[in-house]
């Protein structure tokens, strides 16, 4: 079988240098041991970096001609970066893959022999997150009980690590929408699945490319693009406030026409306008969310422009 490995890359000049020769002893260990092809390869694709990635990725891939590279025209976010690595790849099975080194490349190898037992989706699972901050570790949990509580199906503590077969990833291409969340569309497809467990470890060098801001921007992502539930608890939510009201009023011409304690207060007037007018604008926050998602989608812009190919 011939392997194609995809590296998402986004400023990665600090870790490529490690990278790349990790990549290719593993590339040698599988060959040697008779579990993939010698033309087996490593796509790197870089996300408009503003650094020397593409210098270096161009340098490795002339020392090492497994090396291939896939230069979009700007950037354009790690999902469609990947998205573009995983159409460039022309093998059997694909292994994507941060370049961050978090994820343990050993586990590739265990992905390979769950491939070649007959799985088409080998999930890369992190075992413990011990590298993270306790407030990683906790917005991850959170979020995907979110997601499952949501009806979004998705692997548990999976990220992009994976190894999808040739049929599987002709699956994907089906696929078309510009808003792009491949943890939850990868478990759309079916086909036969498995887990393989890795240990994460803390990233090699430079700064995480994935700021709060995006890491808030893929989370919506991930609930719009699969669930309407959101816009369904704000039809039910209007109906509980509905009926809330109608018992405040009753309540309140109760106190006014059987009792002597009615007395005009700020509490009474203001709470109720203020309760009322946040729930309304939090309901036209979720439906311009989904509004916006639907005017994205219906322009049907190309993805990404592949400036370079190696």
């Amino acid at each position: 079988m011939k392997l194609s490995i995809v590296v998402p890359c986004y400023n990665e000049q600090e870790v490529l240098p490690e990278v790349v020769p990790r990549m290719v002893a593993f590339l040698n260990r599988a060959v040697g041991a008779g579990k993939v092809d010698p033309q087996s390869e490593v796509i790197f694709v870089d996300d408009g970096s503003e650094d020397k990635t593409w210098q270096l990725i161009r340098a490795s891939h002339e020392s090492e001609p497994r090396i291939r590279g896939v230069k979009l025209s700007a950037n354009r976010g790690h999902q469609t970066a990947l998205m573009a690595g995983l159409f460039a790849a022309d093998g059997d099975a694909v292994v994507s893959i941060d370049a961050d080194l978090q994820d343990e490349i050993g586990a590739m190898e265990a992905m390979v022999d769950e491939f070649r037992r007959g799985f088409d989706v080998v999930y890369g699972v992190r075992d413990k997150r011990d590298s993270d901050d306790a407030f990683k570790r906790l917005t991850a949990i959170w979020y995907y009980r979110m997601l499952s509580a949501l009806g979004v199906k998705v692997v548990f503590n999976h990220a992009d690590y994976r190894l999808l077969s040739r049929r599987a990833l002709e699956a994907l291409k089906s696929y078309s929408e510009v808003n792009l969340f491949l943890r939850g569309i990868v478990p759309l497809i079916g086909f036969r699945t498995t887990t393989v467990y890795y240990n994460r470890a803390e990233r090699y060098a430079g700064k995480s490319k994935y700021p709060v801001r995006r890491m808030l921007a893929l989370a919506v992502d991930g609930i719009t693009s699969f669930t309407a539930l959101p816009l369904r608890m704000i039809a039910i939510f209007g109906v509980m406030v509905s009926l809330a009201s109608v018992g405040l009023t009753i309540w309140a011409l109760w106190i006014r026409l059987f009792t002597d304690q009615a007395l005009p207060g700020w509490a009474s007037s203001v709470i109720p306008i203020y309760f009322l007018g946040g729930i309304q604008l939090l309901s036209i926050g979720v439906l311009g969310e989904y509004v916006a998602k639907t005017y994205v989608e219906t322009k049907r812009r190309p993805r990404y422009f592949i400036e370079e190919q190696l």
